[in-house]
């Protein structure tokens, strides 16, 4: 008994299609907080740079799915 994998045809036909191409995360915008408490502006950075890597993640997943490497639900 041959292996699949020993197969070229059988390792080409279990092969997926790439998925879409996800941008880089832009770079951080917060810094550490220059006192103790972070001023009100040190906190929006924060609140920005997690949404812009929620948007990343978000599209990582939608392409997975959309690749079918991982299920949809």
């Amino acid at each position: 008994m041959t292996m699949a994998y020993l197969k070229p045809a059988a390792g080409r036909a279990r092969q997926g299609t790439q998925a879409a191409n996800q941008t880089d995360m832009a770079a951080l915008t917060a810094a550490a907080a220059a006192g103790s408490t972070p001023t009100k502006a040190e906190f929006d950075a924060v609140v920005a740079d997690l949404g812009r890597a929620r948007t990343t993640i978000n599209g990582l997943l939608a392409k997975l799915r959309a690749a079918g490497i991982i299920a949809s639900s």
